[in-house]
């Protein structure tokens, strides 16, 4: 997730786990095994929080124009 600064849905979606299971192994069980990981991914998933609007904006935005496209 780090690498490629993914969402817990495309690494959920990579590693063919839920996103339910991915989130809680990384918000609880990766504190207990790897504390330098864990303050790295937390710095990530607040990003990925407060930019999900913009993420969930530009999709709606590509999907009218692809509606428009196709009219």
């Amino acid at each position: 997730m780090l690498t490629e600064n993914a969402t817990v849905r495309a690494a959920a979606k990579h590693f063919g786990y839920s996103k339910s299971t991915v989130h809680k192994d990384l918000v609880t069980r990766l504190e207990a095994l790897d504390g330098e990981l864990y303050d790295k991914i937390v710095v990530l998933l607040n990003k990925n929080l407060a930019e999900r609007h913009i993420r969930g904006g530009n999709a709606t935005k590509r999907k009218y124009l692809s509606k428009d496209e196709e009219s």
